[in-house]
């Protein structure tokens, strides 16, 4: 049975000052990290295969943790981030075809990045509030379809989020693989949303708190069969 494990990184500098993050790519905090430490705790028990993430530091900082610290059969494998091979930056490392039985590769997309906030990033949500009415607010965070001023709606992230978890993350699931993915509130969202079947008004609902890993029993045909989280 493959397991898919879904990991919201943990608390960044902006979460901590309650700004719109998006695609500013501001790190984890000490909360943060310590949020990481406790993730890679309970996680540790599991033989991850691979691994899924953004291109933001949170996010890559919670994969490091995740997969260094604490213990369990995953820690015997070395994590190794794989980069862009048409990226010139990345100094040819992605001619190293690594090995399956020591190292656990981790991809990176910006698939899964989180959603793009547009005019909106950087500015603190209270005060947003204030300025434009708490609903309206709302309705830019929450919603499936509204978009915020030149960003995207939860709708737009999913056009990304979803076909990457079709093409790019289930067929290892249905190959029996333990998945790791460790992402943003709104593109692990958007992919909970299809996994779990939501209407577009049970969206609002949907929360995730930063460091607290879900994980899901997935077949061989791609369904689930079981789903918990690990508190």
């Amino acid at each position: 049975m493959a397991k898919l494990i879904l990991v919201r990184h943990g608390q960044s500098t902006w979460n901590a000052a309650n700004r719109f993050s998006g695609w500013v790519d501001v790190p984890l905090n000490h909360q943060g990290r310590q949020e990481a430490m406790e993730a890679a705790k309970k996680v540790s028990p599991y033989q991850i295969d691979i691994c899924f993430t953004s291109l933001l530091v949170r996010a890559l900082e919670t994969t490091a943790i995740c997969l260094t610290e604490g213990e369990g059969s995953c820690r015997d494998k070395s994590p190794v981030f794989k980069h862009d091979a048409d990226d010139p930056k990345w100094h040819g490392w992605d001619k190293y075809e690594g090995n399956k039985e020591e190292e656990i590769p981790i991809f990176l997309s910006q698939a899964l990045d989180e959603r793009y906030y547009g005019e909106l990033q950087g500015y603190n949500k209270a005060k947003m509030a204030q300025k434009v009415g708490k609903e309206t607010v709302h309705q830019w965070r929450r919603s499936y379809s509204t978009r915020p001023p030149g960003g995207e709606s939860l709708e737009d992230t999913a056009a990304r989020t979803i076909p990457f978890f079709q093409n790019r993350i289930l067929p290892h699931l249905k190959e029996g693989d333990c998945v790791l993915v460790s992402a943003h509130g709104n593109s692990l969202r958007s992919i909970i949303m299809y996994l779990d079947k939501l209407s577009e008004a049970e969206v609002p609902n949907l929360e995730l708190a930063t460091g607290v890993p879900l994980v899901y029993d997935i077949d061989s045909e791609g369904e689930i069969t079981d789903k918990m989280t690990l508190e």
